[in-house]
């Protein structure tokens, strides 16, 4: 049975759980270990939600500008360089490429590589600087200084139109 008070020498009761601590008593616990902080743990962005400059028109005549993108990963781009048609044009590797990761474009119900091959050339330059920034940069911000008060400053370039920075 674990008593709940101690006695000092002259005889009076010291109560509570530090009461072996305070009288001096050689049977008091051991400090607890220093608590260490839980680490901070960043979220990995995977998604990136992009404007076309003009937009991809579907068969119906709709407009559809605005979509997103996915981190591409290492079988994104090796599939495709299986495909015969990347083999025998390699310059469709990249409108390969762009409908596996475009998650989204307007209400466009699948993005498949017929919804690239028909963008307009300005949209597929779009898409594939795109790409490249979010996948080889790691973000779509990038440091600049104000030329008048020379602050440094970021501004974010995915999902601007062209000519807006």
């Amino acid at each position: 049975m674990r008593r709940s008070s101690a006695t000092r020498s002259g005889g009076a009761a010291v109560a509570g759980p530090d009461a072996a601590e305070s009288a001096g008593s050689a049977f008091a616990a051991p400090a607890a270990p220093p608590v260490e902080p839980a680490p901070v743990r960043r979220q990995l962005r995977t998604e990136f939600a992009f404007e076309l400059p003009r937009g991809y028109v579907d068969e119906q005549g709709n407009v559809h500008r605005e979509g997103v993108m996915r981190l591409a990963t290492a079988r994104d781009e090796l599939i495709p360089l299986r495909d015969v048609r990347v083999q025998e044009n390699p310059a469709y590797l990249s409108v390969v490429l762009l409908a596996r990761v475009i998650t989204r474009l307007g209400t466009v119900a699948h993005i498949h590589d017929g919804v690239v091959e028909n963008m307009f050339a300005s949209d597929l330059a779009f898409l594939q600087d795109f790409y490249r920034q979010i996948n080889a940069e790691g973000h779509t911000r990038a440091g600049v200084t104000c030329p008048h008060c020379e602050q440094p400053f970021e501004v974010e370039l995915g999902g601007s139109r062209l000519g807006e920075s």
